[in-house]
């Protein structure tokens, strides 16, 4: 029998290098942010016309999976569109709402997280907000308009690692393994 040490507190492994993305969008369906998050490294922001093909594929190009909520019907096929980037060919990718449904965690984003005990400081702005507040910038160069939309963002790709990480322990506690 061999001995084997056991892990120090933080010593899982990493989760592949996992970049959390989401797309804010104008009235018009263009790209308003975009917002990626790498755990431990911090949360990278491409706001109006920082964002290109180039620039997302830049920030992105460390991740070894990109992870979404709802990314596959919305944030990849909006940034396909309107980038000519194809993001799903590049990274693996994985929509943790499919996740949330098995679970039956049903709505979106801001749902699940209610349902998760998560609150959130831009509580009440939701995507129809979140264009206003790009429009609002836009027309009148409101500083604090910016400010909430980019929080808001923040907060989207930020509380989707918490999200994650309570779905793990829901799924080890009802004891079906990864979900």
């Amino acid at each position: 029998m061999q001995n084997r040490a056991k892990p120090g507190p933080d010593t899982r492994p990493p989760r592949q290098n996992a970049a959390y993305l989401d797309i804010e969008t104008s009235y018009q369906g263009k790209i308003t942010v975009v917002g990626i998050h790498f755990p431990g490294q911090g949360t990278r922001q491409l706001v109006g016309d920082e964002i290109s093909a180039m620039s997302v594929l830049e920030v992105l190009q460390p991740a070894g999976v990109i992870k979404t909520y709802n990314g596959d019907r919305f944030d990849l096929p909006v940034i396909k569109q309107r980038l000519g980037l194809d993001v799903k060919a590049l990274f693996p990718h994985e929509d943790i709402m499919y996740a949330c449904w098995r679970q039956h965690l049903k709505g979106g984003l801001k749902a699940v997280e209610r349902q998760l005990g998560l609150v959130r400081e831009t509580e009440g702005v939701d995507g129809m907000e979140a264009m206003a507040l790009w429009s609002k910038w836009q027309d009148h160069q409101d500083r604090r308009s910016l400010d909430l939309l980019l929080k808001y963002n923040r907060e989207d790709v930020e509380l989707l690692v918490i999200v994650e990480e309570r779905l793990q322990v829901r799924q080890a506690q009802q004891g079906q393994g990864k979900f």
